[in-house]
């Protein structure tokens, strides 16, 4: 089997995966999945799409991620590890957008609008 390569997005964060068969290692940008994502919510996002399609500890996953916060480059890289697999064996599709992994959360930070403290807060307004 070769590798095959695919790409999640989530707010401004993009993965790139490099999915081959192997022994179940998940490297992100040369450490430990475990490392890089130190706490147990952002662990489990990582791993959902593998353990949804039933094929936990047989491939090996390479990513490179950027851009955004850890909890949208988790979830790019949850997008990413459905995609590829779904590559693989288009059999288990179903079960990953069952769950919603196969889906890509198109929603961003809306801009600051010229004038406006924020997005869409307005200054304190008081009649006297």
């Amino acid at each position: 089997m070769s590798t095959t390569n695919t790409s999640g997005r989530r707010k401004t964060a993009v993965a790139r995966i490099y999915l081959s068969a192997g022994s179940g290692n998940i490297i992100v940008n040369g450490k430990d999945y475990k490392e890089y994502f130190p706490t147990l919510p952002l662990q489990y996002i990582v791993t959902q799409s593998v353990e949804v399609a039933g094929v936990a500890g047989n491939f090996d996953v390479k990513v490179n991620v950027n851009g955004g916060g850890v909890k949208g480059q988790a979830e790019a890289v949850r997008l990413a590890i459905a995609k590829a697999l779904v590559e693989l064996d288009p059999e288990v599709k179903p079960a990953l957008r069952a769950k919603g992994l196969m889906t890509r959360d198109d929603r961003m930070v809306e801009r600051k609008k010229p004038g406006r403290r924020k997005a869409r807060r307005r200054f304190q307004f008081s009649k006297r």
